[in-house]
């Protein structure tokens, strides 16, 4: 697939099944990420893999999230969070990694430089014939899921990339008039 080709046919997959990328598919994808722009050379990112019965402790983080929230929180509602990680076979936590007070690079850079880091993995796994979502929501900035993933006042949880086999059929893309996003000034 060539790469504009790539780029214009991506999509996010939301019912991915087993298996999980292979190590190969693995290290295509996280050689893809690391490819991101870098000002000063900074590395501003981590991983953390979530495979197995990692899964199953990054649903407990959710659910713990939801009941430190509101201890009131029904069973159902915390079963809820609980099984947001088994949604596909593998979830990728992709993390800021930010050094503070940079004065020629600044966090809101870092962060997107990080960000950048996640769509390199997107577009890797599309390439290989993956499934992959993006998702972040609640939990990627709730306290106890960031204690939870050891990371620092400054860090961000970027992304939580879900991954695995395509479950389903690709949803039509839909078209978008290049104008309505564009300003042009001459």
């Amino acid at each position: 697939m060539d790469a504009i080709t790539l780029l214009h046919q991506r999509s996010s997959m939301g019912k991915l099944v087993e298996p999980a990328p292979t190590a190969e598919q693995m290290e295509t994808l996280y050689q893809a990420a690391l490819r991101a722009p870098d000002h000063k050379e900074l590395r501003p990112w981590r991983f953390i893999e979530f495979v197995g019965e990692g899964r199953e402790r990054l649903g407990e983080l959710f659910a713990e999230a939801d009941f430190q929230e509101d201890p009131n929180t029904d069973d159902a509602t915390l079963d809820a969070a609980r099984k947001k990680p088994l949604r596909a076979p593998m979830v990728i936590a992709v993390i800021a990694k930010v050094t503070p007070d940079l004065p020629k690079v600044p966090k809101m850079e870092q962060v997107i430089s990080a960000g950048c880091a996640a769509h390199g993995i997107l577009l890797a796994a599309h390439a290989l014939g993956l499934g992959a979502m993006w998702r972040s929501g609640k939990y990627a900035f709730d306290p106890v899921v960031r204690k939870g993933l050891r990371l620092s006042e400054e860090d961000e949880v970027v992304a939580f990339i879900y991954l695995g086999q395509l479950g389903g059929r690709h949803k039509p893309l839909p078209e978008h008039a290049i104008d309505d996003f564009v300003e042009r000034w001459h």
